[in-house]
């Protein structure tokens, strides 16, 4: 019996909101703008939907305001409970990407996980955080310390790698050995910083490791920092490498695949790069 999976990526704009809206108002704001694109995936029967880069706020990484900690949570926390009776309410797992706070100033960029039945399944912190003009995330998030955890969901086995994540291919290949079938990534970049990496490095990944990805990046322009453009061009990826969906470049946006899940097991039957690994050999690759 074939598995396809039904899967969603959800791309965002930051609303529109005075200058003196506060933190508090934003981030209600952000998370009521989602919730109709949350429902519509429901109803449309996606069974796995994943959302941007810390969902619920901008990125305020091009700032150095060390106000923006208070928009942290504990993960599971408010925001996941939200969320996981819409899961329940539909039977939709759900990758919700949250500001993580786990104790005062230990602060994460993290996704949690909520499957079918609305429970949480675990979380994934980001492993590789960036330092550098615009991107000054050091100054708000820890370095993840969980490893590469693979959530065994209803429909698929659910890996995460988090934006500036996937210019590492060590986690993605982690991935794909601790077993999984999709791994979704959510980010933010702008565009004359990434565009040409953006639909290269991740069916590079796709690929090497035999997996399908869904790769999410936000929409339009968040002041008052002005980084750039946020560019959108979500899209799903199969195991061949191949873009199978992909949303537009200025719109918030639902964007719904079919994913035929048989087709890892095709493919890692053809490409056997699995089997072929040498990794007696890759002590170099760990060193300091």
């Amino acid at each position: 019996m074939s598995r396809t999976l039904k899967s969603g990526l959800v791309q965002m704009s930051l609303p529109h909101m005075g200058q003196q809206a506060s933190m508090q108002d934003t981030v209600e704001a952000m998370i009521g703008k989602h919730i109709p694109f949350i429902e519509e995936a429901g109803k449309q029967g996606v069974q796995i939907l994943c959302l941007q880069e810390i969902f619920s706020t901008p990125y305020f990484c091009p700032s150095q305001d060390a106000a923006w900690y208070a928009s942290a949570e504990p993960v599971p926390g408010p925001t996941t409970e939200r969320l996981s009776e819409i899961a329940r309410r539909y039977g939709m797992a759900m990758v919700v990407p949250i500001y993580e706070k786990e104790a005062p100033g230990v602060l994460y960029n993290t996704a949690a996980v909520l499957d079918a039945d609305g429970a949480y399944l675990g979380k994934y912190r980001k492993t590789h955080i960036p330092h550098t003009a615009g991107f000054w995330e050091k100054f708000f998030f820890r370095p993840g310390n969980l490893g590469y955890p693979v959530f065994d969901t209803a429909y698929a086995r659910v890996g995460i790698y988090i934006c500036y994540d996937r210019h590492f291919p060590e986690g993605a290949r982690a991935l794909g050995l601790n077993g999984a079938e999709i791994v979704y990534n959510p980010s933010a970049t702008v565009k004359g910083l990434s565009g040409h990496l953006w639909e290269l490095e991740q069916p590079a990944h796709a690929v090497a490791n035999g997996y399908f990805m869904g790769c999410i990046n936000r929409v339009g322009v968040e002041g008052p920092w002005n980084l750039g453009e946020f560019y959108g061009r979500s899209y799903f990826v199969d195991p061949r490498g191949k873009i199978v969906s992909q949303a537009s470049e200025d719109e918030d946006e639902l964007l719904i695949a079919d994913l035929d899940l048989d087709l890892i097991d095709e493919i890692r039957s053809t490409w056997q790069f699995y089997r072929d690994r040498r990794p007696e050999c890759y002590d170099d690759l760990i060193a300091p």
